[in-house]
């Protein structure tokens, strides 16, 4: 890492040293708003201390993406470490205001992700400038920053995208921090020392394969119980239709440089809902914890995977919204279906991830074997696709007459099939 300008005190992991060029770059607009977009839209319902950003997230990022560049076993050279950690630190610049919920409404209107914004705001803001003044290509690194760099080191890409990046590390131990939830006590320092680098790729080793079964189960676990808990998607469902009855009004998603994008973040966004007759009533119900009610749910097994991803599709889904309003009775639009394919899920790409794509490098005296992790571990086959629920909500006065209407269509919930949290 380039010369150390001094220190932060984070709270997963204590003192965080930052070079010059992050204090350069941590200091500008695109970096500070980051402060004012929750990591976790709405996960303060349920747990009060979900508080945080994703400016703590990111400095995360960097310092796991630096700490993996420099203990691989490779010749890496100092400014390609500084790079890794640079693109760690911006990962996150493209998202919009409520993070991921946001999502719903950039894809249907620009079928764009925020990783999508993350290089055009890197290329097209001062962040350009401080790069190339500390030497750095503002291209590589902001390819970089979304797993897009130099193919042909295809690991400094897989430190910030793939199935077991410090992406993911760091968010797993940091919001099961500020919720309280234990399901991510996961020794993330041992999974990152015991990495290496074979045919270019990243790879675990085998004697991490214990701690790699922990991360993967953590993730499931987290997805459960905080990601997808059904008090905060209630209200992440409430605030998606917010944003969609204000659209026509507000325009979200009219910006034409980064500048306009960077004006929207959780507190000026929030302000103009709140202001607009379309959404002001929806508004005023989040703002009182008046939420939707969960009136329906079934998990299913790994095989039926393809109905939730079906549900994901909007115009099925709406489709078999109004066949179950007009079944239960009640208005049209207040039924609403929910399930992990959507793209307003926190991390639902944590769901999507193949154990398959894990590689597991395997030494055996003067032999090494790369092998993938299903090949060593049941447990870690028998995660593909584990979490698959789908989910009815409603609002309170219409509850038992969606209840009834989607256990007609959708079929009856045994026991064995509840979800309990």
């Amino acid at each position: 890492m380039q010369r150390s300008w001094g220190m932060i005190k984070d709270p997963i992991y204590g003192y965080v040293h930052v070079s010059e060029p992050e204090i350069d770059v941590i200091d500008t607009l695109p970096m500070q708003r980051l402060r004012r977009i929750k990591q976790l839209v709405f996960a303060d319902y349920v747990y009060p201390g979900a508080n945080h950003s994703r400016f703590e997230h990111s400095i995360g990022v960097m310092h796991l993406a630096g700490l993996l560049g420099e203990s691989l076993p490779v010749e890496m050279p100092k400014e390609d470490v500084q790079k890794v950690r640079l693109a760690g630190l911006f990962h996150d610049l493209g998202h919009g205001p409520f993070s991921h919920t946001f999502e719903q409404i950039l894809m249907k209107k620009l079928n764009k992700t925020h990783e999508d914004l993350t290089p055009w705001i890197i290329m097209g803001t001062e962040l350009k400038d401080i790069l190339a003044k500390h030497g750095f290509k503002a291209d590589e690194v902001a390819n970089l920053s979304v797993g897009r760099g130099n193919k042909e080191k295809a690991f400094m890409n897989q430190i910030i995208t793939s199935s077991v990046d410090v992406d993911k590390m760091d968010f797993l131990v940091r919001d099961t921090h500020h919720t309280g939830a234990e399901y991510g006590k996961v020794d993330v320092y041992r999974l990152i020392y015991t990495m290496g680098v074979a045919d270019d790729n990243l790879v675990v080793d085998s004697s991490a394969l214990p701690t790699l079964e922990a991360f993967l189960i953590a993730r499931v676990e987290s997805f459960r119980a905080i990601y997808y808990h059904k008090t905060a998607r209630a209200a992440q469902i409430l605030l998606v239709k917010a944003m969609e009855a204000a659209d026509e009004e507000l325009d979200l998603c009219g910006f034409k440089s980064p500048e306009e994008y960077l004006e929207m973040d959780d507190y000026t966004v929030w302000s103009k809902l709140k202001t607009c007759k379309k959404s002001s009533k929806i508004m005023k119900d989040l703002e009182r914890r008046r939420l939707l009610k969960c009136a329906y749910e079934l998990e299913m097994q790994a095989e039926d995977k393809s109905i939730s991803s079906l549900f994901g599709l909007e115009g099925i889904r709406s489709q078999v919204e109004d066949e179950l309003a007009a079944k239960a009775g009640v208005p049209a639009g207040e039924v609403f279906i929910d399930t992990p394919s959507l793209p307003s899920i926190p991390y639902q790409h944590m769901m999507d991830f193949d154990p398959m794509e894990i590689p597991i490098i395997d030494v055996e005296g003067n032999s090494r074997k790369v092998l993938r992790a299903t090949k060593l571990s049941r447990t870690i086959e028998v995660l593909r696709g584990f979490v698959n629920i789908v989910r009815v909500y409603t609002y309170e006065k219409n509850r038992e007459k969606v209840k009834s209407a989607a256990e007609k269509v959708l079929g009856n919930l045994p026991e064995s099939g509840r979800v309990s949290y």
